[in-house]
């Protein structure tokens, strides 16, 4: 696992670069393969705003978030970062299932 932390137009601070460490790491469970993340924090005029870039093997996810506190934008972003992935594990595994899957969906008609 590899987690890069740029801050920008900020103070580097380790208590933010911990927080932000450990919620990346978190999102390994739902990835099949090792992460690598780019995050970068900066502040924009009164915004503090989370940008970050997911890769696992082929999988790429971004998220991008801004809110009045780092800790509540990094929150947001890791929430989206989730629903990413999630939901492309949710594609995956109907992709594995095939015709299978629409065999059982099949519309029955009714007869006259």
């Amino acid at each position: 696992m590899n987690i890069a932390i740029t801050f920008r137009q900020l103070e580097a601070s380790e208590a933010v670069k911990q927080y932000a460490t450990d919620k990346v790491a978190k999102l390994q469970k739902f990835l099949r393969k090792p992460l690598s993340a780019q995050v970068t924090l900066s502040l924009d005029k009164l915004d503090h705003v989370a940008d970050i870039h997911v890769h696992a093997g082929s999988d790429h996810f971004h998220g991008s978030e801004r809110s009045e506190d780092m800790y509540a934008s990094i929150d947001k972003v890791i929430d989206k970062l989730d629903r990413q992935i999630r939901g492309s594990k949710g594609v995956l595994q109907t992709k594995k299932r095939g015709s299978e899957g629409l065999k059982a969906r099949e519309v029955i008609e009714p007869k006259d």
